[in-house]
């Protein structure tokens, strides 16, 4: 566990580089936006293309992994629903604090270093698990928040979430791979190396982003967010190791990889979406800020426990 806890230091010591930077406001709230931008919409975006072009969707879509982590997933998302609910919270905190339970930073922490610590095998495995939170509990916490809202789930509703899909980046970015895997189509010398820088800039950019937004957050509502980072960091990667080792049996290195990114802390995008909606966005940010800190030796735990090199 030290030498993994080591690997992934750096990581995290480019995180903290963030968080001084917007501590000390060299980097702005403003800064930290267009940066995040700069990585959602381009850097992250370019180095998932090159990923999944490199790849064939029957390398990445595995049934018994999708019901796997699904399930592992929808248990700590009912469980944080009913707790929620239990303290009388309505349906728009349940569905946000559910959120905050099962959905990790993949696509800015989970893809790069769990790539770079797991082998680039860990690919295939990562994307389908940024699939699957990006297009079934992403599409669900808006249903769910303005179903509650309406009174109703209506067709302008799921449209809104159909529109939402197309234009998440990461959605596009993974689709137009794999469509140029499928094609057999060779990715030009100058394209490739235009993906590959701007790529690489993905890493570094997003670690160093989800510093800098970390130093904006509040840590108020300890209690409910110290459960929530408990049950993301600890629960979740627990529920999922349940159902692939024993209910859908996972391929061994697939397994341990779905696990890995199931420990992930808190994504910032959970906080986007409070803040959208206007539920309770500072227990959100707590969560982030909490889980983000305890999964410094969290993740290397899960990894140690799970990844055999």
């Amino acid at each position: 566990m030290i030498e993994i806890f080591f690997k992934t230091l750096p990581f995290f010591a480019l995180i903290g580089l963030g968080y001084g930077a917007g501590r000390t406001r060299f980097f702005t709230d403003e800064a930290t936006a267009w940066l995040t931008k700069f990585v959602f919409y381009f850097a992250l975006s370019a180095m998932l293309f090159r990923f999944s072009a490199n790849l064939s969707l029957g390398e990445v879509f595995d049934l018994s992994f999708v019901l796997a982590y699904l399930s592992g997933t929808a248990v700590i998302y009912v469980l944080a629903t009913v707790v929620a609910l239990i303290r009388h919270r309505g349906v728009e905190e349940a569905a946000v604090e559910a959120q905050c339970a099962v959905i990790g930073n993949v696509g800015f922490l989970g893809v790069p270093m769990l790539v770079l610590l797991m082998g680039e095998a860990a690919i295939g495995p990562v994307m389908l698990v940024l699939a699957v939170d990006l297009i079934v509990f992403g599409s669900l916490i808006v249903i769910l928040i303005t179903g509650s809202r309406d009174g109703r789930v209506s067709p302008a509703i799921l449209r809104t979430v159909g529109v939402g899909l197309l234009k998440n980046p990461m959605i596009v970015s993974i689709t137009v791979g794999l469509a140029w895997s499928a094609l057999r189509i060779p990715i030009p010398a100058p394209l490739n190396e235009f993906v590959s820088i701007l790529g690489a800039a993905a890493t570094p950019g997003a670690l160093f982003a989800i510093g800098a937004s970390l130093a904006s957050k509040s840590a108020e509502r300890l209690a409910v967010a110290g459960w929530l980072s408990f049950a993301k960091l600890v629960l979740h990667p627990g529920a999922v190791a349940v159902a692939a080792l024993l209910l859908f049996p996972v391929e061994p290195y697939a397994a341990s990889v779905m696990i890995a990114a199931a420990a992930l802390p808190v994504a910032g995008n959970v906080y986007i979406l409070a803040q959208h909606y206007g539920v309770a966005p500072h227990r959100v940010s707590a969560s982030i800020l909490i889980s983000t800190a305890l999964s410094i030796f969290t993740i290397s735990a899960v990894i140690a426990w799970v990844y055999v090199p």
